[in-house]
């Protein structure tokens, strides 16, 4: 019995240590961004059209308004841009729809760097970062 949940543990914290979505602060997005990494904004249309995006990012929605998402079609989309070993941000408005869409890539889509913009948009234009009307 003590061996089982030795090797529970174990497994527990392997897969704890292989499977973290990375929080990224504006710095980090600059630095990662400097160094070729992927933003993909997640937003919708008219978001984008509020705050401006961040220049170089692909704009891919992941939720429409009511909520619904084709995950299919939306990592067919995104295999074009990062492979699964690659490194991707991933941002949105506040930083909550890009945290469930990292953590889905990172538990269920077998992306393993992954990282999520802490603050969304939101903090990236309150820190006085320039944004980009979208084309």
């Amino acid at each position: 019995m003590k061996k089982k949940l030795i090797a529970i543990f174990l497994c527990a914290l392997t897969a704890q240590a292989f499977a973290e979505v990375k929080e990224a602060d504006n710095q980090a997005i600059i630095s990662l961004m400097q160094n070729g990494v992927p933003i993909i904004d997640i937003r919708r249309a008219s978001e984008w059209q509020d705050t401006g995006v961040i220049k170089q990012s692909h704009l891919m929605t992941f939720f429409d308004k009511k909520g619904n998402h084709n995950i299919d079609e939306w990592l067919s989309n995104l295999k074009k841009i990062a492979k699964e070993g690659d490194p991707v941000i991933i941002i949105c408005r506040s930083g909550k729809r890009s945290g469930i869409v990292s953590k889905f890539l990172d538990e269920q889509a077998n992306y393993s760097n992954v990282y999520n913009a802490s603050g969304g948009i939101l903090s990236w234009v309150r820190s006085k970062n320039k944004t980009v009307q979208p084309n």
